[in-house]
């Protein structure tokens, strides 16, 4: 897909950024070429706002993908993930782990899991940044209880991590 936006959009950098933010952000294009979060309508202007580009830019660029059936069959059918409980984690007595990866990120998230697994600590949420679109995606893990300090040197030695913080 990034390959068919970069060859799409490559003379164009802000037809690009609003491309990247949609998918970052989970929304879909609808046949009548309007711009959704789930069920949820947005607004050109406000999409333009946070994708930093001129207003108009949204329309060309959903114009583009709409023509584009690789694009289309991909920006109509994307949903959003849901919530990231991250942000409100120590407000519901939640753990959060933060690995930065890098290059060789094949199996972290496997192994991380074995390694909670190993030590009884339930996985309520994961998510991963996208590979292609980060130098060193963030792998966020939320957990039932705390994660014990004393695991960092596991979390570490797993191949491919680069840092792990407990948050």
């Amino acid at each position: 897909m990034w390959e068919s936006l970069n060859l799409k959009f490559r003379k164009y950098p802000a037809r690009m950024a609003v491309a990247s933010k949609m998918f970052e952000l989970g929304l879909r294009i609808s046949g009548d070429g309007k711009i959704y979060c789930g069920d949820l309508k947005i607004n050109d202007s406000a999409l333009a706002v946070v994708a930093n580009v001129d207003r108009r830019v949204i329309k060309s660029t959903v114009d583009v993908i709409i023509a584009d059936e690789e694009l289309y069959e991909i920006f109509s059918n994307i949903i959003p993930a849901g919530t990231l409980l991250k942000n409100i984690a120590k407000n519901l007595n939640l753990g959060v782990i933060e690995i930065v990866v890098g290059e060789r990120s094949e199996g972290v998230l496997a192994k991380v899991a074995w390694i909670m697994s190993k030590h009884n600590i339930n996985i309520r949420q994961a998510y991963a940044g996208d590979t292609t679109l980060n130098t060193n995606p963030v792998l966020t893990i939320i957990t039932e209880d705390s994660i014990p300090g004393e695991l960092l040197n596991e979390f570490i030695q797993v191949d491919g991590v680069l840092k792990v913080s407990i948050l």
